[in-house]
């Protein structure tokens, strides 16, 4: 630890008294993705060095910043996740039984029904929930539960397969008309949200990412997210930062529970922490949107 405070010293940081105990307990390799932006870009010995000023404190800054903003998506997620699976439960439960999602004709391709079905038995045996061990001591077959209990431990990237695979598009346009969205950007946006989830599962960085998987951004509809959206120069390749995954998010909870806070979160965050917006993605000028409009009156 004395080597690591020294070398941090020798680079240029300046390093508080309490650092040790920070390097002890969150650890030297996991900040150091957070003192990246405080490097100098070309020194000219080539060596890794801090910009002028930059202290211990500034590093443990952005990742409590960025420790905080995970805890704000990850709750965002879990309320869009709960809302789509139970649109998917209804649309498909609605005429066609408890068992519905068994019925290999409803989806469009038969190798990831499969591999979508393997998938679930093996979380199916695994689980301690009350409710299955309830499904296995009182029913035989069919071999699985009905829709409404076998969504429930399906991980978020496994229901988006569920989801994707649908053969019927007015079955997933119904899903999807609650959220003004058109289905395909709704399928996308739930896979997307499957990485998401995970980077915040495994307390990774999230602020400044480069997302390698991306989603299909709406456009046309809903009018209130088209001027929000940044499309990027390329519209073959959507930009990789954490900014378009944040408006959908807004909009989405706009949808599920319009008396939410998560727009006055976000920016009392940002504006607490004095990050740099643009590493994420933010356009200039932004909270003079519409949309961002009044987020701290929420």
């Amino acid at each position: 630890m004395p080597k690591q405070i020294e070398l941090l010293a020798r680079r240029g940081m300046k390093v508080t008294e309490d650092a040790v105990h920070f390097l002890t307990h969150i650890g030297y390799y996991r900040l150091r993705g957070y003192w990246i932006p405080f490097e100098e870009t070309n020194p000219p010995d080539g060596e890794h060095r801090f910009r002028e000023g930059t202290t211990f404190n500034d590093v443990l800054n952005l990742y409590v910043f960025d420790r905080e903003l995970r805890l704000l998506v990850t709750d965002a997620i879990e309320r869009i996740e709960v809302s789509a699976r139970n649109q998917w439960v209804d649309a498909l439960a609605q005429g066609r039984g408890a068992h519905a999602y068994l019925d290999s004709e409803l989806f469009l391709s038969q190798r990831q029904f499969g591999r979508c079905l393997a998938e679930l038995s093996s979380e199916y045996d695994r689980s301690k929930e009350t409710h299955i061990k309830h499904y296995k001591k009182k029913y035989g077959e069919p071999d699985l539960p009905p829709i409404w209990a076998a969504v429930d431990i399906m991980t978020l990237g496994q229901f988006s397969h569920w989801l994707s695979n649908l053969k019927s598009k007015a079955l997933k346009s119904r899903i999807a008309k609650p959220y003004g969205l058109d289905e395909e950007v709704l399928c996308s946006f739930l896979h997307h949200l499957s990485v998401i989830r995970n980077i915040c599962a495994h307390h990774g960085r999230l602020w400044n990412r480069r997302v390698t998987v991306t989603m299909k951004l709406p456009r046309s509809k809903p009018a209130e997210l088209a001027g929000v959206i940044d499309h990027g120069p390329d519209p073959n390749q959507a930009p990789r930062k954490i900014y378009n995954t944040l408006a959908v998010l807004a909009w989405f909870l706009d949808c599920i529970c319009p008396e939410h806070h998560f727009r006055q979160r976000l920016t009392t965050l940002i504006d607490t922490h004095r990050v740099d917006t643009s590493a994420m993605g933010f356009p200039e000028g932004w909270l003079e949107l519409e949309f961002w409009k009044g987020a701290n009156d929420e």
